[in-house]
């Protein structure tokens, strides 16, 4: 009868052990989840920023529309992966397309801001500058919103990665997931606005 007593004791701390991990890979990964939506949201206060930051300089600038056009495409096929994203952030391709997406994005607004230097009554103008203020602002948000996610998922992989944690994880079909990372050394750079 004790070692049936003690039998059972170990099947149980085994099993509450077996929920534990269970349970922090739920939170780990409703953690990143949370830091991608972090990320969605800023995302998409920078979206809806450009198209009114393009609209107040087209008077100044229409014979640059080549440069505006680059921008808004930039700007759709970034919304377009932020969408995507948005279903599963658990889902490395995706984040990956929308790392992507928003490298271009930031390039395409450097050179916007290029352009922009040329015309000192575009950089006079009040509109443009409080547009380009509240996207820098945007910029930094991004930013740290980016660290968090990466921070919470670097968590979630490692604990994740963890024996016997990976055994759990396999057996629950947790997923690795991949941080949202820029891929050049410019998109690193936060995007230059000077007046």
């Amino acid at each position: 009868m004790g070692t049936t007593v003690i039998g059972l004791a170990v099947i149980a701390v085994v099993i509450l052990y077996l929920v534990f991990i269970y349970n922090q890979l739920v939170s780990l990964r409703n953690q990143f989840k949370n830091g991608f939506a972090q990320i969605d949201v800023q995302l998409q206060r920078r979206h809806d920023l450009i198209p009114n930051l393009v609209e107040s300089a087209k008077a100044y600038l229409d014979h640059e529309k080549s440069t505006l056009t680059q921008v808004m495409e930039a700007r759709n096929n970034a919304v377009s992966a932020q969408k995507d994203a948005a279903r599963d952030p658990g889902d490395s391709t995706k984040i990956q397309r929308l790392g992507s997406a928003e490298n271009l994005l930031t390039k395409a607004l450097a050179n916007f801001y290029a352009v922009a230097e040329n015309y000192p009554e575009l950089k006079a103008n009040e509109t443009i500058q409080q547009l380009m203020e509240e996207l820098s602002s945007t910029e930094n948000r991004v930013a740290f919103a980016r660290q968090a996610y990466n921070d919470g998922v670097m968590n979630y992989n490692i604990f994740r990665e963890k024996f016997p944690n990976n055994l759990i994880a396999g057996l629950f079909a947790f997923k690795e997931t991949a941080q949202l990372q820029l891929e050049s050394p410019e998109a690193r750079q936060a995007p230059k606005v000077s007046f």
